[in-house]
């Protein structure tokens, strides 16, 4: 049996090799890596997306072994039957941003987790003593907290992971300078209507702004939408959001697509820039109010 100091020292080497970053909590898939067995310690699912055909970064492709793939082998290895990510109506979630299960409260009772992602203790980012370079530990892309792009979750009213396409998925809530601290919140419109049966398929997107490689990021949840209001609508087809930062007059309004960028193809955005989440694309943080239909 591992002790606790191999333990920790286990848990580290699997964050080295990667470093990257993506949200754990009940719901999501790859909880266990690629695996059907308890996996305390994996990092399966915060494995980046790069320069990849749309078959590569939607369903996996065999010519891409390095890469894990959101809809691709994930899909494989659902949450437990019946556990959702809880989506309350006009109210908000909670997710753990880390690179590690078990860096994370879902492993070791907690015990390797801290305020940050990686486990660690880092004043030196909120008090002013960070040299302002690009963050590495945790791996963040960016150099302060005003410089995080900012991460969303996206949903389709689909049970079946394999029938869900980019198409499907409405982004629905943004949170502003994501990922930054472990524990995170994201806010649910009111009027979200309630799921099929077999509950709907959810997805975490995040293209950091900038720092190192520009990754894309993606990760598949099974969710539910609890509390629904009397108020509740379907919602409208989403369309592709445009570089519209310093030019409101050029914001997409409404239901938008998921942001895909830096792929060999299906991107649903093309510019220069940098497309942050939230503000360079027109996604106000919070709850994304905006995408019933009319």
């Amino acid at each position: 049996m591992l002790s606790m100091r191999s333990l920790a020292t286990a848990v580290l080497l699997a964050t080295t090799a990667y470093a990257h970053i993506a949200p754990w909590g009940a719901g999501m898939y790859c909880k266990n890596g690629l695996s059907n067995t308890d996996q305390p310690n994996n990092n399966e699912v915060v494995n980046p997306l790069y320069n990849l055909t749309q078959d590569g970064w939607w369903e996996g492709d065999a010519h891409a072994s390095t890469y894990r793939f959101m809809h691709g082998q994930c899909r494989n290895f659902p949450p437990p039957a019946g556990e959702f990510l809880n989506l309350p109506a006009g109210g908000s979630f909670t997710v753990e941003m880390a690179g590690n299960r078990g860096q994370t409260t879902l492993s070791f009772g907690g015990q390797f987790t801290s305020e940050w992602p990686d486990g660690n203790q880092h004043p030196e980012y909120e008090n002013g003593t960070w040299n302002n370079s690009c963050i590495v530990s945790p791996n963040l892309h960016a150099k302060n907290h005003d410089d995080v792009a900012g991460s969303a979750f996206a949903i389709a009213y689909k049970s079946d992971i394999n029938q869900v396409t980019i198409n499907d998925l409405v982004v629905f809530t943004v949170a502003d300078h994501t990922p930054w601290k472990r524990v995170q919140q994201f806010q649910v419109p009111r009027d979200l209507p309630a799921c099929p049966s077999g509950g709907c398929t959810c997805a975490w997107g995040w293209v950091p702004n900038n720092c190192g490689q520009p990754n894309h990021y993606m990760a598949p949840w099974k969710c539910q939408v609890t509390n629904v209001q009397s108020t509740a609508k379907p919602l409208a087809s989403p369309q592709a959001a445009a570089w519209c930062e310093n030019n409101a007059g050029a914001c997409v309004k409404g239901a938008k697509k998921m942001i895909i960028w830096h792929q060999q193809e299906g991107n649903t955005v093309n510019t220069d820039g940098q497309p942050a989440q939230a503000d360079g694309q027109a996604r106000s943080p919070g709850a994304q109010n905006d995408i019933f239909r009319a």
